[in-house]
């Protein structure tokens, strides 16, 4: 399901880590490790166009899932939960871990709430928003393995059920589950996973639908990204380019349809322009004027299709902004921060839990 989180005015973090110390040999004097967990809690306060005020907490922490291993970057662990004025609610656990040299990369995602949103509808003589609310579960885990050189290759599921009602009865109230297998494809020559200034991420995923795993309809997703990233002022700065495509094949549930706006085009916050698939481009310039500060600018357009209103089909809709960001842990670049952005006759403010992308 597509959401719309586009949170923080305010972000106030702290952080908070420990070394650990083992003895080598009962004859030689203990020496300090450098430390194999960085711990990070970040609590929030924030506005949102369509959820109003939100507030909760986001502890997370990176830490090396064997300690021999001098290849794989840190992996990342966390939990969100979330609680906002309109009554919505999301509590979810993100997981990326990296094993045996980084030949073997899995991810687990779990989240289950309830988000009371809105979507546009101008069937009727008066064109204007509607409510509606939403509780999902979702599961979904992933597994790849390094086939060649910076090529992956691998496996996931997903699983969610949805409850939706809208409101004055617009649509009919629905329950829904689905499971979604996935195919996944992965080029990857970054220099860094969490902060890469040079190199392409290059990937694609098969999602589909069949009613034989118990889907009540056939459908299928392509997901796909090609992101570059390029080094300059004295490799101080990055710039950064991404394409996103995701292309709804089939019977596409509504909570299935993507929106525009988060990550591949920031700037639309109102869940106003939704179809079955969605096209962007985007460039950004991060700026880094302090070893543990910076500042971004941005900027892109998008295109979707499949839209219960047809109007909307195929129209450009770009969006700009500014965002600022500060290194979370000490002893690895992985950044938070706050983005800014400005669509068409849209805005958002959007908590960054590492870049865009």
């Amino acid at each position: 399901m597509q959401k719309t989180l586009f949170i923080t005015l305010l972000l106030l973090s702290f952080s908070c880590s420990w070394a650990q110390e083992k003895t080598t040999d009962s004859t030689k004097t203990s020496k300090a490790k450098s430390k194999n967990i960085d711990f990070n809690i970040m609590p929030y306060i924030s506005y949102n166009r369509t959820l109003d005020f939100m507030f909760g907490a986001i502890p997370m922490m990176m830490y090396k899932t064997d300690q021999t291993d001098t290849i794989s970057p840190k992996s990342l662990s966390g939990l969100t939960a979330i609680y906002t004025t309109n009554k919505s609610y999301f509590v979810c656990s993100f997981n990326k871990w990296h094993f045996n040299e980084d030949k073997w990369r899995a991810q687990l995602f779990a989240m289950t709430g309830n988000q009371n949103s809105q979507f546009f509808m101008d069937d009727f003589d008066a064109p204007t928003f509607y409510d509606y609310s939403t509780k999902t579960t979702l599961i979904s885990v992933s597994l790849l393995r390094k086939i060649f050189k910076s090529f992956y290759g691998g496996l996931g599921y997903t699983y969610a059920h949805y409850d939706t009602t809208y409101q004055d009865d617009i649509q009919p109230a629905s329950t829904s589950h689905t499971n979604g297998l996935q195919t996944i494809l992965l080029y990857d020559t970054r220099d860094a996973i969490y902060y890469p200034t040079k190199g392409n991420k290059i990937r694609a995923r098969w999602i589909s639908y069949p009613e034989w795993f118990g889907n009540e309809v056939n459908a299928n997703k392509i997901i796909s990204e090609y992101n570059s990233y390029f080094s300059v002022r004295n490799k101080t700065d990055v710039i950064a380019a991404r394409f996103a495509g995701k292309f709804g094949l089939g019977n596409i549930a509504f909570e299935q349809q993507v929106t525009i706006g988060n990550d591949d085009i920031r700037g639309y916050s109102e869940g106003k322009y939704r179809g079955d698939g969605l096209m962007a481009i985007q460039g950004e310039y991060r700026y880094n004027f302090h070893k543990r500060m910076g500042v971004v600018g941005f900027a892109g357009v998008a295109t979707i299709y499949g839209s219960d209103t047809p109007s909307f089909d195929w129209k450009l809709y770009p969006g700009a902004g500014v965002g600022y960001r500060y290194r979370a842990f000490k002893n690895e670049k992985f950044n938070v921060g706050l983005d800014g952005a400005v669509g068409k006759g849209d805005w958002g403010i959007y908590f960054r839990i590492g870049e865009a992308f």
